[in-house]
């Protein structure tokens, strides 16, 4: 191995986490801060934690909400047309 071309390696850094969780492991940075760790994250806690910067979280639901109301009318209105349609092709057969 070559001597000047590794980083130098610190046995002890410490990571803190946002959520005050602190850890000591070895790594080529001396301090590391985190926004999520073990103790915070969901997929390890079970639990959803949301952080809706700038309401995102609420436009996207009111857009989903748009749109399945909007394909409901849209299918309303296609059913109709084709009633429509098959009345007056009776009515011309007839």
């Amino acid at each position: 191995m070559k001597k000047s071309i590794h980083p130098q390696y610190f046995p002890k850094a410490k990571i803190s986490c946002a959520c005050g969780a602190k850890y000591e492991i070895g790594s080529t940075v001396p301090e590391i801060a985190v926004e999520l760790c073990a103790a915070c994250h969901p997929f390890y806690t079970g639990k959803q934690k949301i952080i809706d910067t700038a309401r995102r979280v609420e436009k996207f639901g009111d857009k989903l909400t748009k749109v399945v109301a909007g394909a409901k009318v849209a299918k309303k209105a296609k059913t109709e047309a084709r009633t429509a349609k098959k009345k007056e092709k009776a009515v011309k057969a007839s």
